[in-house]
Parts: C-alpha cells; structure tokens; sequence
C-alpha cells in the first residue's frame, strides 16, 4: 500500500508531536509509530523541564547555557546550547498556553524546583530552574502536545514500525514501514521525513527504558550509510530501583532527598562538595559505584548488585504525597515500601543517549564536519545530536532539547515542503525491506532472538557500563560482532501475520544490535574520560587530543570512525568542579 505525504513523522513522543504541531499549520502530516502516541517513552520524564523563569530565585539563560555546557564536560556544541536555553522560556510559555497544567507557586507562578548541575551566576552555588508537574511532567506534555495535533488534524499511523528509508544519493523520498495489525508493508512517499524514535537504552541490561526504546530511527540510517555522533556517550541515571532499573527522579533529591552509604553517611560530601546529591548525574553514578567498591554499599560485599539508599523519610510527609506522588506509589508497588518511612534502594540504571543521529539547529541531517546535509531529512529528540548534552545531559534538558529543536524543526520543514515537488519512488522502493522480512517468515529453524537479546544487553551492561577499560570493550565488540553473524539465522517461531510480535522484535533486535556495535566501537576508541564515558586504563580527560565529536559509519560487521570539531566559540573548556 503506498501514501503520500509532504511531512511524515517517524515516532509521536514530545519530538515528534511538536514537530507534527508545526508543519501541519502548513503541510499534509502524518505520524507514523510502533505504539500509540501518548505511550511514547517521554510520558516516563518525571522530574521537569529546564527554564530560566526566575520564579523562584533570580536566573538567566546565559547561566542555563553554561551549565548545560559544563555538565556535558565541554562537548557540547556552545550556539547550540545558547539556543536552546534562549528559547526555553518561551517553550515552557507556550506548552503552558496551550494547556499543560504545571505546579504553581502560591502566587500563581509556574513553579520551579533544583536539579542536578542547575547553577546560578556561573556555578556558584544550585538554582531552581526545573519547571514541574508533580513528577509527570513528561506525560502532561505528551497529553497537551497530542491534543493539539488532533486539532490541527494530523493523521496518526499509530502500530506502524518503520523498517527501511528512502534514499537517493543525498535526498531522503519517503519511508518504509510495516503495519503490525496486518504484516502488510507500506511505502510512504514523502517531502521530507523526520525520525524522532527516542533512545536505545534497551541495549543495555538494567535500564529505565521503555520496551519500545530499541534506536529504530539510527540503526536504520545507519545502514543506509548515514554516520552516528558521539555514541560512546551513554548516561547512567544514579537512581534507579535495585535490580528493577525504574527510575527514581532526580526530583526526589531535588527535594532534599539524601544518598546514604551502610554508615549512613551523605557520601556526597566527598565528591561534589557545593552540589552534593545534585552533582551532574556522569559523577554520581561513578560515586554510588565507587562506594560500593570500597564495601560502603548497603550489603558492604562490593559486587556489582550492592546498592546504596537514597533517603527521603526526612522530607515532610506532604512534599512526597504532594510533588511527587507516582514515587511514592511506584515505591509501594515495586518495592513495598514506603518513602516517608523507609529509604529507597537504589542503583545507576542506563538512561540516555547523548548521541545520535547528527543533526544542525533546524534539525537538519549531517553526514559530515562539513556541513553536508540530506536534503529532506530530519531528526529531533533522543535519536538525534544537535550536541546540547556533549558527553554528559544535564537532568530535565531533555524535555527541553525535544520541544525546543522539535519545534524548529517543524518550521524549517513547514517552509522546505513549499519549494519542493513530491519524489518520484521507485517501483522496487520496497524490496530491501520485504526480502528482510521473508528471509525472518520463511519457515526455517533459528536460535530464538529473546535469547540473543539477553546476551547483548549482558555483555553491553558488564563491558561498557559506567566504568570502562580496553580489554572489556574490546570483548564487547567481538561479542556484538559474533550476535551480528548470528543473527543471519535467526527465525520468528510464530507465522501469524496479525500482530506478531515476534517479527517486531526481531526487527527491534536488528537495530539494538548494529547499534550496541557502534556504541562498542567508539566507546573503545575514545582514549580518554569525559562525561557518561569514564576509563580506568585512561582517567583523564583529554582536551588535546579528544577534543572532537565521533561521525561512526557502519560497514557490515566494521565500524569506520571520523571525527568532526566541537564549538567552543563561547566557553573555553575548564576542569570540571563541583
């Protein structure tokens, strides 16, 4: 079955929506995701979104900018960051006009509370600048995003996973996905396509991912040939449930919860002495490890499941039950106990993907430190790297970086679809991804994906987590390399055409596979530590020589590695203190 769209839209959480929000003023839209579109991935923020309101205390985008900046330990591409905290304002401004019911003070004001790495006046000393909704903050702007959406008429493909990209030499026709209610494939030919498919943290073993979060957006243009920016950049949340990897918001300490050790101390103290608890999340994560390390974790046996406790039962009993009502509950649900009476067991989980697909400030796709771009070709949110987050994203940059450049990109491709003809699709545009598809249904015997998925996500969690070293990523990348060659085999066990959701998922192992490869890869490559990226074999940070975003190509069961500047055109880089 074949569409024809001047915008289509590949993913519906806050990137993808205020996109669509966007070019649909102007251009025939549609939407086109694997689940329905307020189950996107956003829904799970909990904690905020990042402004320089100045309700509560005295703040400024220059000093957003700078932390934003700072936390990423200087990867960040500075106009980018500028931009972005410029902007935040009057993105938190508009989602609240067109209805996102946020927390307020007692005057009435947007209400603002601290977050790791928030700083006034340069660093100085933490700021209030995480704008609020209870700890739903995600889920309101989903709501409030998709609402608008269906007044503006988009057309919503919801259950529809995209499975190839239509490419012609260096412009991008349309998509091509598969409808997961009927197994039918579908060519949807397009002006210009955006992926805004979120992140990947399902390569990893504990993660406070979603299911759906397998990087379908960058593993299908990465092998079309499109490079990835800066995937050795992956972020470990500090506070995650034991063992379950479902987050505990950075909120929590925002509120004056305290991370304690077996003795019951605030081993903060040591590692951030101005910042504490709300130190960037690269630096607390390594703290939580290195407690246990040294034996300090709750069970004191240094092994990699010890846990340290985050302890809230200090905090008025109304500050929980109040501000961040889905933890308390999450608590009692998960872990049967209650946060105002007993401390919160707590692990780093993988979080987020500071790199991506590289993007310019319009959301535009670059395929190189030139500036070359394709043309038609999009992306936004977690998938992409316009590089606001650098090595390390600051905590509620997230939702901002996804309504601040989702939003861009939606105008620069309302105005784009004015000047252009619709692409002429080849008749065989399909075929690539029909072969994949038979060679997965054809009846033949295979070691089962579940299976493979485990040992990905085993070897992904033991070799490239929080700590790193030459000779456990070198073994990362062989096994990856090995479940790659593997994968020829694999089969679906079920033939149903309806709703197989064993196709799917060997589809989403496909893609968590190529990019567990790549991640290898440049994390292996990377000889230095900066940010979510921290080496035993080399501790330091390395300005001289790593100074630079990674552009990695993947070439069958190779990953070929380029490099293109960072700008530092605001903020010459500094060690990273707090």
């Amino acid at each position: 079955m074949k569409h024809e769209f001047e915008c289509v839209i590949v993913g519906s959480g806050g990137a993808g929506l205020y996109s669509a929000l966007e070019t649909s003023a102007c251009a025939k839209t549609a939407v086109l995701s694997k689940v329905y579109p307020v189950r996107s991935h956003t829904g799970a923020a909990q904690g905020g979104i990042s402004a320089a309101l100045g309700n509560r205390e005295e703040d400024k985008p220059e000093w957003h900018a700078f932390d934003t900046v700072k936390g990423g330990d200087y990867l960040v591409d500075q106009q980018a960051a500028m931009i972005m905290a410029q902007d935040a304002v009057q993105a938190v401004y508009d989602l609240e006009n067109r209805g996102l019911p946020f927390s307020r003070t007692t005057d009435g004001k947007i209400d603002q509370r601290r977050f790791g790495g928030h700083t006034k006046a340069f660093g100085k000393g933490p700021v209030r600048r995480a704008c609020y909704a209870a700890d739903r903050t995600g889920h309101m702007i989903l709501q409030t995003l998709y609402q608008q959406c269906i007044k503006n008429k988009v057309t919503f493909f919801d259950e529809f996973q995209v499975v190839d990209v239509i490419l012609d030499e260096k412009t991008c026709k349309g998509v091509i996905a598969i409808e997961l209610a009927t197994g039918q494939l579908h060519t949807f030919a397009a002006k210009s396509v955006l992926f805004a498919t979120g992140g990947f943290g399902r390569i990893f073993k504990i993660t406070s991912n979603a299911f759906a979060n397998t990087g379908d957006g960058p593993a299908v243009l990465a092998r079309k040939g499109i490079p990835l920016q800066d995937m050795e950049f992956f972020q470990f949340h500090p506070t995650g449930i034991k063992g379950l990897g479902i987050l505990i918001t950075e909120a929590v300490r925002g509120e004056g919860g305290i991370l304690r050790n077996n003795a019951g101390d605030r081993f903060m103290e040591q590692y951030a002495p101005t910042l504490l608890d709300l130190a960037p999340r690269d630096m607390v994560s390594r703290a939580i490890m290195t407690e246990i390390a040294a034996g300090r974790g709750m069970r004191g046996d240094k092994k990699i499941d010890d846990y340290v406790n985050l302890d809230a039962t200090h905090l008025a009993k109304g500050v929980l039950e109040a501000k961040l009502p889905d933890i308390t509950e999450f608590c009692k649900t998960y872990l049967g106990i209650d946060p105002n009476e007993t401390p919160i067991p707590v692990l780093p989980t993988a979080h987020y993907a500071m790199g991506g697909i590289p993007t310019d400030l319009d959301g535009r796709v670059v395929i190189d430190g030139k500036g070359t771009i394709i043309e038609g070709l999009y992306a936004a949110g977690e998938c992409a790297c316009v590089s606001v987050h650098g090595a390390n994203r600051l905590g509620t940059n997230s939702l901002l970086d996804l309504v601040v450049f989702g939003r861009r990109a939606g105008i620069h491709i309302g105005e784009y679809v004015k000047h252009i003809d619709f692409p002429a699709i080849p008749a065989d545009a399909a075929a690539e991804a029909q072969r994949w598809i038979d060679r997965l249904t054809d009846g033949k015997t295979g070691p089962h994906g579940g299976h493979m998925a485990e040992e990905m996500q085993t070897v992904m969690m033991e070799n490239v987590g929080i700590y790193r070293n030459e000779a456990d990523m070198a073994l990362a990348v062989e096994a990856i390399r090995n479940l790659r060659d593997r994968y020829g085999d694999v089969r679906v066990q079920d033939f149903s055409k309806p709703f197989n959701t064993d196709l799917l998922e060997l589809i989403e192992l496909k893609n968590m596979l190529d990019l567990a490869l790549i991640t290898a890869a440049s994390s292996l490559n990377r000889q230095e530590s900066r940010g979510g990226h921290s080496r035993h074999d080399f501790p330091d940070r390395d300005d001289a020589n790593w100074l630079k975003h990674t552009l990695a190509t993947l070439d069958g069961n190779q990953v070929n590695l380029a490099y293109k500047p960072v700008d530092t055109s605001i903020w010459k880089p500094k060690p990273r203190a707090y």
